[in-house]
């Protein structure tokens, strides 16, 4: 488990990421959100004493335990599916801030319930996703999130429970003396890439590798985003990309875990935008009703590259937050099914109205589902002069 040294250290760059996203310091009287599974207590406690001090109104709520969830989605009939608590809604309109302590105690306790109706409870929850997202558009509010280490998710990673804790340690840098100033020098150094890409002109990124061939479109009024406080850890570098212009193949070698289920190899091909083919050595027929949830799931809505300089983590680690930031030897690339991000548009994201959305091929669900590729590979950028350039090769940017 992590010390109580580790813990503070885990406040500091929580706070420290909260305001990065949002942009602006908490002020008083702000209201912030702290979501936690059960195992993140002591985390909570510390982070509510924090905001306690700087005058913010905290507001805790424990997520459902596995069991809970378990017996929701077995039980729930269409009306309970669906069903949104009063207030929620009215909070969501008022928060400025919202941290989410993930420590989970299951990740499998959902494999034998019906995606679909994993499926609707998601579709009927996306007012709330709206919302928010509307706020963080006219900054307004902004999220954080972080990962504590269970026996469940060492047990998934294969891997003791002290090494687990010591990869979430080096992941997040809290074994620094200063872990703020680690992070802000990580911040620094990923602008001036987003910058490098964000200014190049580019028709098409091809993605290669051993099982993996894959364009994908940027789109216009695009810029790269990341490392931008939502995440920790995060050093990934994306874009939401035109999804109609996605062609080829896309392979994820790392496991993933998703609503209580496991999938494994998947490998997707996409024709005209669109997700037209898909296999997985394990959990295929969860991946297809996921890909089925509505019409976006099926298209792509983040394209993300990870340099192994900034990244420690080496490890499957059985959680997507750590997994998408993969570092190892070749760092990795991922891409999300689903929802895109509004921050990735160059004008003001509170201008991208829905129709300039679809104008633009930002992609619209209720899901967002990373797939990670750690793969050897090269990222060849086509530009719009017709020359061509390769960004990322070795697991590094090349630009």
């Amino acid at each position: 488990m992590l010390s109580e040294k580790n813990l503070e250290h885990y406040a500091d760059v929580l706070l420290w990421a909260l305001a990065t996203a949002k942009k602006s310091a908490l002020k008083k009287n702000d209201i912030v959100l702290i979501q936690y599974d059960r195992p993140a207590l002591a985390l909570a406690e510390i982070l509510y004493d924090r905001l306690m001090d700087r005058g913010v109104h905290p507001v805790q709520r424990m997520a459902a335990t596995f069991r809970m969830e378990k017996s929701f989605y077995q039980k729930a009939d269409t009306k309970q599916l669906a069903f949104l608590a009063p207030g929620d809604k009215e909070l969501y309109r008022h928060i400025h801030g919202r941290i989410f302590l993930h420590a989970p105690e299951s990740l499998t306790h959902l494999r034998d319930v019906d995606p679909a109706r994993i499926g609707k409870a998601m579709v009927a929850r996306k007012p709330l996703k709206v919302i928010l997202d509307q706020r963080e558009d006219l900054r307004k509010y902004s999220w954080t999130l972080c990962l504590l280490p269970t026996e469940e998710l060492a047990r998934q990673a294969k891997m003791p429970m002290a090494q687990y804790a010591r990869q979430v340690i080096r992941g997040c840098y809290l074994d620094k003396k200063e872990p703020v100033s680690e992070w802000e020098a990580i911040h620094r150094e990923v602008g001036h890439i987003k910058k490098a890409l964000s200014s190049l002109a580019v028709q098409s990124f091809h993605l290669e590798s051993d099982h993996m061939d894959l364009r994908i479109t940027p789109g216009e009024r695009r810029k790269w985003a990341g490392v931008s406080g939502h995440n920790v850890p995060s050093f990934e570098v994306f874009v939401s990309p035109d999804w109609r212009g996605t062609e080829g193949v896309y392979y994820a070698n790392l496991p993933s875990f998703r609503s209580g289920n496991y999938v494994k190899d998947v490998r997707i091909s996409f024709s005209k935008g669109k997700a037209v083919a898909v296999e997985a050595a394990q959990g295929e027929a969860f991946v297809k009703k996921q890909l089925a949830m509505d019409p976006g799931a099926c298209r792509l809505g983040e394209f993300s590259l990870t340099d192994r300089r900034f990244s420690r983590i080496d490890r499957f680690m059985a959680e997507t937050l750590f997994d998408e930031n993969f570092g190892g030897k070749e760092g990795n690339c991922h891409v999300a099914l689903g929802s895109s991000y509004s921050d990735t548009f160059s004008g003001n994201p509170a201008r991208l109205t829905p129709a300039l959305k679809k104008k633009l091929g930002f992609n619209d669900s209720a899901l967002h589902w990373d797939l990670v590729n750690t793969e050897a590979k090269t990222v060849t950028a086509h530009l719009t002069n017709g020359r061509k350039t390769v960004i990322y090769e070795g697991g590094e940017f090349k630009i």
